[in-house]
């Protein structure tokens, strides 16, 4: 599988993102083409971590971006857990944090 980058979690659970997946983002959010640094910083050390409350096995990291224009500042980057590793699913600016 072709990985744009791999990276450690704090729990150091390794985490990549395929370029699939990053075709995708970029498809849906193109905003997010110069963020891939900011991606994985955000997995490595995020402000915020919440549990997705549709999938136990999601984990939602955030970053505040406080140097964007729109009212959507922070970026959320959704990992997917399985076997004791995980992969991004989906990366977006929302205007909030999720609960």
């Amino acid at each position: 599988m072709d990985d744009i980058f791999e990276a450690e979690d704090k729990s150091k659970k390794k985490i990549h993102l395929t370029k699939e997946r990053w075709k995708h983002i970029l498809k849906e959010h193109p905003e997010l083409s110069n963020k891939s640094e900011s991606i994985k910083a955000i997995i490595t050390n995020p402000e915020i971590t919440k549990t997705s409350k549709y999938d136990k096995n999601v984990k939602w990291y955030y970053a505040y971006d406080k140097n964007r224009k729109s009212s959507a500042k922070y970026i959320l980057v959704a990992v997917k857990y399985l076997n004791g590793s995980g992969f991004i699913i989906t990366v977006f600016y929302t205007k909030k944090v999720g609960r």
